[in-house]
């Protein structure tokens, strides 16, 4: 469940300009959009207009930059940092349709055109960067920060775009840009091959069986997915892939062992096969990389570097508070995993435990304990009236309302697209929802933005803002049923997607969320909270065929089930933190190789016999292609911030108007115009503290 924001540099935004020769009038990209709220037309845009239309867009945006660096009036803040905030317009918009179709909707066309096109705009923005003329006027102006009569959002303003290109090596040495230029452009480079070879090794590997005596345990809802997707493929039978809506329920309730095992080998051997998708390297070579940028700037480690500009500040502050999390998880953790293993032996199981043994148990266990599963509670979570209740759950928190138009082009068909509106009818932003798997889409779930929220003079520029999920697909017989962890997930990214479309700010750097990233997942995460709460599953959970509200009985127990494995959880997303935490505070190149490094860093973490050829870090898009690095702790931290932000909810009413409004008012509206730590004590009265997370999980003394 991971946000993807596309960053650019410095600032690469300005006015939309008319084009003026014929090549730039055939390129939709080069023209104003004129959809519905200047919504891009999808369906006019091939893969051969990118290229040169980034080419063309970086020639404007350098005209932009020489106008500032050229101005022969002393530097002010309008005219230099107000005019870079607001130059290279056009290419942002390019590339924000570019990058984010890279993501949901890619080719392979689409892939190498991505290879010509990174470097270029890497080299563009590092130009900028680099750029002393330019350097030299920013710091003019913030020199005289305190002498300008300057708001909130320009003093942000001000700081950000100076620690900006102070953080880009504004400061070097002469001598060493020119090195500093070519290792970020190799570090793009390498990190747009990790996420191409991740999406080939999910998309390589299927499970084709023939034998119905192979489909033993899975439910028939699953059976009749995987024969759809054999259809597809022209093949008989049915087919399983490593795109979660197929794996995880494989994996939950296939009574083949051997086969299983077969799947979890494929899983989490991704792109560490020794083959041309091979990841190993890659890694290697940026984490060494990374480490050369933040030691040329002066930090001692990646870590350092990317922590400077977080609520953490610090890795000794990151470390304390996961070795935290990990004393009082861990034991815990222990505790599942022998619970899992005498349930197994109860059932007649008398091997070691494996990790591929893990889901099938413990789906078996939860059911035991619950007398619930995934299959008894998914005709309740139809995707549609899931989707409706969170429209309504909105409508009663902030008064938002989703009209669905099919005049809003879109990228595929699977695409719906809603405009936003607010209590007062006005025009809040273009809602994007891309729900299921296809070969052409990463993995996992993540908000976007095709265009940011920001004002240009008196008008409020609204944003257009995507949602893209891998979630279960409909079949012949069935729509599409979410398991309760998918249902949580759109909840999830929904709440990414509230931080953009609720943003109220002047600057589109400062806009929604461009904030810190372990402040970035309270939107989020604490919209989780809400799928656990009766007052709320009473208004939409219906029996997708009958028309049954969701039991009462079933509620309870999704709520007590919310803590299932609680320890277990938290040990595995503490182990996931610490592991990007170990590759990112490397202070010399890594003279191991991957999965030894690995598995010294998840050595106290360790329940399970080790798995030949099993390495998260080749796989780990997070970290080595979707801007986690270093910052990976942030789920955990925001998970602190969210428990204590909903026990307000949960004192004062689940959809009490006045606190969702204070909600709204100093988390999902301010962008990053101020300190987070600030902006949550506005909200909630005070810091937060872990005592709400872990009586939450269970996990208290």
């Amino acid at each position: 469940m991971r946000l993807k924001k596309i960053m650019f540099g410095i600032a690469l935004f300005a006015t939309i300009s008319g084009c003026q020769d014929s090549a730039q009038e055939d390129n939709p990209l080069l023209r104003d959009f004129t959809g519905v709220h200047q919504t891009p037309n999808f369906q006019k845009i091939k893969i051969e207009h990118y290229l040169p239309a980034v080419k063309i867009a970086i020639e404007e945006a350098k005209k932009e930059i020489d106008a500032i660096v050229n101005n022969p009036e002393k530097p002010t803040f309008e005219n230099t940092i107000v005019a870079l905030e607001y130059s290279g317009k056009r290419l942002g918009q390019i590339l924000n349709i570019f990058y984010n179709l890279n993501e949901a909707e890619t080719s392979p066309e689409m892939q190498a055109v991505a290879r010509e096109i990174s470097p270029l705009v890497t080299e563009h923005s590092i130009e900028i960067s680099l750029n002393q003329t330019l350097f030299e006027r920013v710091k003019m102006v913030y020199e005289q920060r305190q002498f300008l009569n300057l708001d909130e959002q320009d003093r942000m303003l001000l700081e950000k775009t100076y620690k900006g290109f102070v953080r880009n090596g504004a400061n070097l040495a002469p001598e060493l840009r020119e090195q500093f230029k070519e290792l970020n452009k190799e570090l793009a480079k390498l990190s747009l091959q990790f996420s191409e070879n991740e999406l080939a090794e999910t998309n390589n590997f299927i499970l084709h069986l023939t034998n119905k005596e192979d489909l033993q345990g899975i439910p028939e809802s699953v059976i009749e997915m995987a024969a759809s997707e054999a259809k597809e493929r022209n093949l008989e039978g049915w087919v399983f892939t490593l795109h979660y809506p197929s794996y995880l329920p494989f994996m939950q309730y296939s009574e083949k062992r051997e086969l299983r095992e077969k799947m979890f080998r494929a899983f989490t051997s991704r792109a560490n096969r020794n083959n041309e998708y091979d990841n190993k390297q890659i890694v290697k070579d940026l984490v060494e990389k990374r480490l050369r940028k933040a030691q040329m700037l002066g930090y001692e480690t990646y870590a350092d570097y990317v922590l400077e500009e977080r609520m953490a500040q610090s890795v000794s502050r990151v470390q304390s508070f996961l070795d935290q999390l990990f004393e009082a998880s861990h034991k815990y953790a222990i505790k599942d995993k022998k619970e899992v293993e005498t349930f197994a032996r109860s059932l007649g199981f008398n091997d070691v435990l494996q990790r591929w043994d893990w889901m099938f148990f413990s789906e078996k266990l939860k059911k035991e304990k619950y007398s619930i599963d995934n299959e008894m509670i998914k005709p309740y979570f139809e995707l549609s009236k899931v989707q409706q209740g969170i429209f309504d759950l909105v409508n009663k928190l902030y008064g938002l309302t989703f009209r669905y138009n099919t005049e809003i082009s879109v990228y595929h068909p699977d695409v719906k697209a809603y405009e936003v509106y607010d209590e007062t009818n006005r025009f809040m932003a273009v809602l994007y929802l891309d729900f299921h798997p296809r070969a052409s889409k990463s993995s996992g779930a993540w908000m976007t933005s095709f265009r940011e929220q920001y004002k240009l003079g008196d008008k409020d520029i609204r944003p257009l803002v995507s949602i893209v999920c891998n979630f279960t697909k409909p079949t012949e017989t069935r729509p599409s049923l979410l398991t309760f962890d998918e249902m949580k997930t759109f909840l999830h990214e929904f709440g990414h997607a509230l931080h953009g479309m609720l943003s109220d700010v002047k600057y589109e750097s400062l806009s929604g969320t461009s904030v810190y990233r372990d402040f970035v997942e309270l939107p989020s995460q604490i919209m989780e909270n809400w799928g656990v709460e009766k007052q709320w599953l009473d208004i939409f959970a219906t029996h997708y065929q009958t028309g049954e509200p969701i039991p009462a009985e079933y509620i309870e127990k999704l709520h007590s089930l919310d803590n299932f494995q609680a320890g277990y959880m938290s040990d595995r997303q503490v182990s996931f933190a610490t592991l990007d935490l170990a590759w990112h505070t490397i202070k010399e190149p890594v003279k191991t190789d991957v999965e030894p490094f690995e598995a010294k860093a998840l050595e106290k973490f360790e329940l399970f016999p080790k798995v030949e050829g099993s390495c998260m870090s080749t796989s780990f898009s997070h970290l080595f292609a979707g801007g986690y690095a270093a910052g990976y702790y942030g789920y955990k931290w925001a998970e602190v911030l969210d428990a204590d932000a909903f026990s307000l909810f949960k004192q004062n009413g689940i959809f009490d108007k006045a606190t969702a409004s204070r909600f709204r008012e100093y988390i999902l509206s301010k962008g990053g115009i101020q300190h987070p730590m600030k902006l949550y004590i506005a909200f909630r009265g005070q810091e937060p503290t872990i005592d709400a997370l872990l009586e939450r999980s269970g996990l208290t003394k």
